[in-house]
């Protein structure tokens, strides 16, 4: 099936801030044609982890083999479990550099972060550099997967507990990370200013 089971949304995609026992990153995809002011849709649906291939890597995989014009532009979105990995960063950060006519978004419901802590945010910024839009989904973004990719049954997607508030916290987690580094040092300057 195309549509992913709703237990199965459910439990990967759920925001918590700890996530424990979740080891699978889910990513839904939309793929589509930009041409001049209007855009058509090309394919959506979903991948997972396989086989010790990350799913980053196997969604590039696939589209380069569509053979892409390079005279148009397309959009690709994407609605990740997990943000992606150090290794998945870098792969996709060259990956969008090689085909300058693709724009990617990148929605994720966690963070991911290793045991080098530092190494994941260092992909995170070089994939931001490399044009990617990285955001947090919020309720909006879990409606739209709901209606898009989840074999609902006509349920309406109702929010958990909590997920307004990890929207927030991640979201503010998220832009630390990618703020410059100059800014972050201007921030604290401005605190210590303030006494707080």
């Amino acid at each position: 099936s195309l549509l992913m089971k709703r237990k199965l949304f459910l439990y990967n995609f759920k925001n918590l801030r700890w996530a424990k026992g979740r080891r699978e990153t889910y990513l839904c995809y939309v793929v589509k044609r930009r041409d001049s002011a209007t855009s058509c849709s090309l394919d959506f649906g979903y991948l997972r982890n396989k086989m010790g291939c990350h799913v980053e890597v196997l969604f590039l995989r696939y589209i380069s083999a569509w053979d892409l014009d390079p005279g148009r532009c397309y959009r690709i979105t994407w609605f990740t479990s997990w943000s992606p990995c150090y290794d998945c960063a870098r792969h996709v950060a060259d990956f969008l550099r090689a085909y300058p006519n693709l724009t990617l978004r990148i929605f994720t419901a966690r963070l991911y972060f290793c045991e080098d802590r530092k190494a994941e945010p260092e992909g995170l910024r070089r994939l931001h550099k490399a044009g990617a839009q990285i955001a947090i989904m919020t309720f909006k973004d879990y409606f739209y997967c709901w209606n898009t990719f989840v074999e609902n049954r006509e349920k309406t997607f109702e929010a958990w507990e909590g997920l307004h508030e990890n929207s927030v916290h991640l979201t503010r987690k998220l832009r630390r990370i990618l703020l410059p580094l100059y800014e972050v040092d201007d921030l604290r300057d401005a605190f210590k200013t303030l006494g707080l």
